[in-house]
């Protein structure tokens, strides 16, 4: 488990919006709303109001699933997802009590935003595994926002999906694809969707680099937890049924210290868990040396038919699969939905 010390932070989103805005007054930069008229069509009648709204309402809605099936899970020994939600409550309420846990709050059922997630993301940013990377996929949470800053500032692009893939798939970055003052904006989930290209499944797109949000995370082993809901895994099957990505290609998680456990399981980490090579918190680099095996792609029988019909990029790779081979592939056990989500299900019926 080898360890580099963290260095100063080289850039810093804070700083860039800070000096794009003292460049503003003095009048030598152009500002974001200047430079809308240069950008495309698409970006230029982007209801950013209309999907951040969604995006709100999806995420209120999936805290809510979430929370119950912890509760679920805490309540009944036997739940073979208990140990996990132990894990994440740990986490969760030390990052809230130790006073290091940041916007949004509270963290509990988030990737939680943490004090020192720039420090972490430049440390990363120095590795070679990152300034040698030309497409990077990074989660769209908001402790990675500054390792979207430096992707796209460092003119490599950026692979980031659409919160919980239920309003598309993945949005491919590039700078001179963003009015110029508007990166910090892109950064952001609306300004992924506005600047953003969306992509389908028959893009010819290499990953060289995954980076990847965590609530806890072994770095003993690179065993790694998220907040529950297992899009990282299923954006991880689909990069490797498209072919962008391999075995060889390393996952980086950035993370504060006190997300480090020592007591996730490798013997029940189930077959598409997905673990980490390289672990940045704001004070050190870990290299975990992972023997843990990376999924190879979707496993159906392990989606749950509630979560198939949330997803309609999902349910159009099941289809061509489908009819690719020739066979029906198998379905997961059934899942309980939110009750928010079963009440706007049944009023679209009527």
């Amino acid at each position: 488990m080898p360890l580099l010390p963290a260095s100063p932070p080289p850039l810093s989103l804070s700083r860039s919006l800070a000096a794009a805005a003292a460049a503003s007054r003095r009048g030598r930069a152009v500002t974001c709303a200047a430079a809308r008229g240069a950008a495309s069509s698409s970006s230029a009648s982007f209801d950013a109001a209309g999907f951040e709204a969604e995006r709100l309402r999806l995420d209120a809605e999936a805290r809510a699933g979430m929370a119950s099936a912890a509760a679920v899970a805490g309540a009944e020994a036997a739940d073979p997802k208990a140990w996990k939600w132990a894990i994440r409550k740990r986490v969760w309420d030390a990052l809230e009590a130790e006073g290091v846990a940041r916007d949004p709050r509270p963290v509990h059922h988030r990737i939680p935003n943490f004090d020192g997630a720039a420090a972490a993301a430049d440390s990363l940013g120095r590795l070679d595994v990152f300034q040698d990377a030309q497409c990077v996929k990074v989660n769209p949470d908001s402790p990675q926002k500054q390792v979207r800053f430096l992707t796209l500032s460092g003119d490599k692009k950026l692979l980031t999906p659409q919160p919980r893939l239920r309003t598309g798939f993945f949005s491919v970055l590039e700078s001179h694809m963003i009015p110029i003052g508007c990166v910090p904006e892109a950064c952001t989930s609306v300004g992924a969707a506005k600047y953003g290209r969306p992509i389908g499944l028959d893009e010819k797109i290499k990953v060289d680099l995954i980076v990847i949000g965590s609530v806890a995370v072994d770095p003993s082993t690179g065993a790694r937890l998220g907040k529950g809901e297992g899009f990282a895994e299923l954006e991880y099957g689909m990069l490797r049924y498209m072919g962008s990505i391999s075995d060889s290609t390393m996952i980086v998680t950035t993370v504060h210290d006190k997300q480090l456990v020592n007591d996730i399981p490798v013997e029940k980490l189930l077959v598409h868990d997905v673990p980490v090579d390289i672990i940045c918190t704001p004070t050190q680099v870990i290299f975990t040396n992972t023997t843990i095996a990376k999924p190879q792609g979707i496993y159906w029988e392990k989606l749950s038919p509630e979560k198939l019909g949330q997803i309609r990029i999902l349910q159009e790779l099941k289809r061509r699969i489908e009819s690719e081979t020739g066979t029906t592939l198998p379905c997961g056990p059934s899942e309980k939905l939110p009750p928010t989500a079963q009440r706007r299900r049944r009023k679209r019926r009527r």
